[in-house]
């Protein structure tokens, strides 16, 4: 079973910027479609992007588009999340999963998850 450990999460201010990184472990992650999920207080989780295994797709959240971009490098098995111009409803916590793919649709369901990394942005 693939191990997700994420990193990079913080306080900062609004309009600041941040890298969240997934680290995995094991082969299945380049041939994984991933995802990055968010839940904050007292609201369910929500998808905020995904990546198929090999960059074909890409999914988006509205409220997010243009300020935050999907990545990975599969030869270091990472997925990484860049986030722009930070808005203090960004604040949650940020998890990567491997999701379940059909074509464009790249996260119809996560499976395995990391723990969490907490981003806070203070206004």
């Amino acid at each position: 079973q693939i191990q997700l450990v994420e990193s990079g999460g913080g306080l900062v201010q609004a309009g600041d910027s941040l890298k969240l990184s997934c680290v995995a472990s094991g082969r299945a992650f380049s041939m994984s479609s991933m995802a990055w999920f968010r839940q904050a207080p007292g609201k369910e989780r929500e998808l905020v992007a995904a990546i198929s295994w090999n960059v074909e797709y890409t999914y988006y959240l509205d409220s997010i588009q243009g300020r935050f971009t999907i990545s990975r490098d599969n030869r270091k098995n990472t997925l990484y999340l860049q986030m722009n111009s930070l808005k203090p409803n960004d604040t949650a916590v940020y998890s990567c999963a491997t999701c379940v793919s059909r074509g464009r649709r790249v996260c119809v369901s996560p499976t395995n998850w990391g723990q969490g990394t907490q981003v806070t942005v203070s206004s």
